[in-house]
């Protein structure tokens, strides 16, 4: 008489019996797959990186590097009216490449969209100047304006089948000329008189109101998280840790009270102060940056479009047999870009005090690719998350400001585009590196 341990005949039945229950019951056996404890979590995120999946570890280093290297170089680098001017000067830039990420996705590129946007904002500074329209039409006129070009691009790219880099470079070329026409040949520019599309780059909330958004943020968070989990539990499907769920949290309020602490210190001089004039609070690009991130996050995350984006990028066969529709998708991304961009450039109009000919023809498409690339997402298409345009584009800024101070004499200008063309290509290096790796 023996005691069966497992290993004699009645192992093949015990084995055949877990299978069962594991085939009829998916949920339980993915919930076993997925960490539910605080060290799981890190751990398992841990082998991520070793595998490959580095996400937005090399921006983060890379922005904390660049902070410490400026900071010891520059003893005004890391003071307050410095660091504002970094996060204003970043939002432009940031804003492009949160479109652009929707074409990268995809393995696509939009050559365009700096020239695009900076079109959209001529015509939108036009409605507004020349024929008195109120701020919110130039803003939805020139959203209109760019929405309709990524249609026509996404058309051509999707209908036609002709390359993306061939379609938009010659939109590129073309939209120059477009630009002109919509300024008028006879002027070199025009000016942006209204205010509010003026501070759209340099208009700032209250060191009030900055704190309720902050709040408000941080709560609306929480109450999501917990209400996905309440509808994952009921479903049988894991949950977030609450430990996960509070460190989480805590690191968002943490980062955001240092951030809303930070934009809150007046930045005016004495005179001013005396005079009851403020340099103050939370600047409204931050906001619309903030704004985007949710919506657009929500949109490729956690509906069916974002999932068929991923799908179209990860593999475009396999995803038209799945009967998503391609076509449609291919074009909507380009839709999605350019009205991005034509925000970007009325951000960016709002800082120089209008739109000039030739704007947005010099570096700014590349900027943006570059933000999106160093923030994360891949060239390759199947890989990128809205954020990694934001902590894409804050590096670039410190980069940016920090070797204009740095720098100086008549080569600056030249030593500085080959560092950010070197951190570029350092990104892309990141990126196929770790592509090899998940391979």
């Amino acid at each position: 008489m023996s005691t069966d341990t497992g290993t004699g005949t009645n192992a093949p039945v015990e084995r055949d019996a877990v299978a069962e229950h594991e085939a009829a019951n998916p949920a339980a056996n993915v919930t076993a797959l997925i960490p539910q404890t605080l060290g799981g979590t890190f751990r398992s995120y841990l082998r991520s990186v070793r595998s490959g999946e580095t996400g937005s570890v090399p921006a983060v280093v890379g922005a904390l590097v660049l902070m410490v290297i400026f900071g010891a170089a520059q003893s005004n680098f890391l003071s307050s009216s410095n660091i504002v001017a970094i996060v204003q000067q970043a939002a432009p830039t940031t804003i492009m490449a949160m479109g652009l990420v929707f074409v990268l996705l995809l393995g696509e590129i939009d050559l365009s969209a700096g020239v695009v946007g900076s079109t959209a904002a001529a015509f939108g500074a036009v409605l507004s100047v020349k024929h008195g329209m109120p701020w919110y039409v130039a803003i939805l006129g020139s959203a209109a304006f760019g929405g309709v070009v990524g249609l026509l691009l996404g058309w051509l790219r999707a209908k036609l089948n002709i390359p993306s880099f061939v379609v938009t470079l010659s939109a590129f070329i073309a939209f120059q000329g477009v630009q002109i026409l919509v300024i008028n040949s006879k002027s070199n520019g025009v000016q942006v008189s209204d205010q509010t599309l003026h501070d759209l780059y340099f208009g700032r909330l209250s060191p009030v109101a900055g704190w309720i958004l902050l709040v408000v943020a941080v709560a609306l968070y929480v109450l999501v998280k917990l209400v996905q989990n309440a509808a994952r539990k009921r479903k049988g499907l894991a949950i977030v840790p609450l430990a996960v769920l509070g460190l989480r949290s805590l690191a968002i309020a943490v980062f955001g009270g240092v951030f809303v602490y930070l934009m809150n210190i007046d930045q005016s001089v004495a005179w001013q102060q005396r005079a009851g004039i403020h340099q103050w609070g939370v600047p409204w690009s931050s906001v619309i940056i903030l704004g985007l991130l949710v919506v657009l996050g929500f949109t490729l995350t956690k509906t069916r479009y974002g999932r068929h984006v991923f799908a179209v990028g990860g593999n475009e066969e396999a995803a038209r047999r799945a009967g998503i529709r391609v076509l449609s998708i291919r074009t909507s991304v380009f839709v999605l870009c350019s009205a991005l961009a034509a925000l970007s450039g009325l951000i960016l109009a709002g800082q120089l005090g209008g739109v000039s000919t030739g704007d947005g023809a010099g570096n700014t498409l590349l900027l943006a690719v570059a933000a999106a690339v160093i923030g994360g997402t891949s060239l390759m298409g199947g890989r990128g998350r809205i954020v990694d345009a934001i902590l894409g584009g804050v590096v670039l800024a410190i980069l940016q400001n920090g070797i204009s101070d740095l720098l100086q004499g008549n080569n600056a200008s030249a030593y500085e585009l080959i560092i950010e063309g070197a951190v570029l290509l350092l990104a892309a290096a990141v990126d196929s590196v770790s592509r090899r790796a998940r391979r």
